[in-house]
């Protein structure tokens, strides 16, 4: 098992669609693509920062290039011998460069939280080992959402996701804890994100344009990450009104 690995190259672009909008996108695309076989899955992540959210931070300003560190699982929860994904997500100038190592939950939390060494040392890995070395980076967030993914009927590698009912959290930092979370935008919406080598297909860029689907920047846990800022200083101003 843990000598799966993956590295993943692309574009991807994410919109958000309210309820209106993700059925007719859903409906045209059956033309050209097909729903894969997991149906409506769930997809739990926990987002790797320092104390200081250096890395989140640096993401928000929109530089030339960012990086990600997470711990995902796909399900609700993971635990013991469970297969998860620690996986290391890299942009630059717009493409999009995932590199991920599998193996149990017990190891990936001993690797990423206890300072022991992955379960096999590859490329990836030791991308990840100087990463962790650099930042020190702690759990800081959980991201969960469900997603259902479509695939190209001409070309399986273009993929179109849609992730539903997305929520987070900031306390309880455990797979093992369930995928409950803050709702993050509004219910019925959905963030959808198309991932491609190339170009994106006219059919769907004819499909988004008639729809008045425009492409966002968003990050779930940049998102997130903002509103627990915005929280902590309206905490602050209560405090403060308090005392006076």
């Amino acid at each position: 098992m843990a000598s799966i690995q993956g590295i993943f190259k692309r574009y991807e672009k994410k919109y958000l669609l309210n309820p209106e909008q993700m059925g007719i996108v859903v409906d045209k695309i059956l033309e050209y693509m097909e729903l894969d076989e997991y149906g409506l899955s769930t997809i739990c992540s926990i987002y790797f920062d320092t104390e200081n959210s250096d890395l989140i931070r640096r993401s928000l300003e929109k530089p030339a290039y960012k990086e990600k560190l997470r711990l995902r699982c796909y399900g609700k929860q993971a635990s013991g011998s469970d297969t998860v994904f620690v996986e290391l997500k890299k942009k630059y100038n717009g493409i999009v460069y995932k590199r991920r190592i599998v193996m149990s939950y017990d190891e990936a939390v001993g690797y990423l939280t206890k300072g022991q060494k992955a379960p096999v040392e590859s490329q990836i890995s030791r991308e990840i080992d100087y990463m962790l070395k650099f930042y020190n980076p702690k759990p800081a967030v959980m991201v969960c959402y469900d997603r259902l993914a479509y695939y190209g009927i001409e070309d399986s590698e273009f993929r179109v996701t849609f992730d539903l009912n997305v929520r987070c959290r900031s306390d309880e930092l455990d797979l093992a804890k369930g995928d409950r979370g803050e709702r993050l935008v509004p219910e019925g919406y959905a963030i959808m994100e198309i991932k491609t080598k190339g170009a994106i297909p006219l059919w769907l860029c004819d499909i988004l344009s008639s729809n008045k689907i425009y492409p966002i920047s968003f990050s779930k846990y940049g998102t997130y990450y903002n509103r627990l800022l915005e929280a902590r200083q309206k905490a602050d101003e209560k405090r403060l009104a308090a005392v006076k």
